[in-house]
């Protein structure tokens, strides 16, 4: 369950994302299957490869400050569009 400052800390973090990559969408917020305490933050993949990279590696150095800051454990999970090419 995502609690208020979870909600909050997610929508400054796509802001943050969509700033730089407009075209990453969130799709949805799950409980990791893992670890009640981890979020899985599921996105839009960037339709270039390179820029899906970059963007992964932008997404984990602002969880890793909500980790630190907040302690709040999550993870970008870029996905393929429905009947993109893998």
């Amino acid at each position: 369950m995502v609690n208020f400052k979870q909600e909050e800390l997610i929508q400054d973090l796509m802001s943050q994302i969509k700033e730089r990559y407009p075209e990453v969408d969130l799709i949805g917020v799950l409980e990791s299957p893992e670890s009640r305490s981890s979020l899985w933050v599921e996105v839009t993949a960037p339709e270039d490869e390179d820029r899906e990279i970059e963007m992964s590696e932008f997404a984990a150095d602002k969880v890793s400050d909500i980790l630190l800051d907040y302690g709040y454990h999550m993870l970008v999970m870029p996905s393929r569009r429905v009947g993109d090419p893998a």
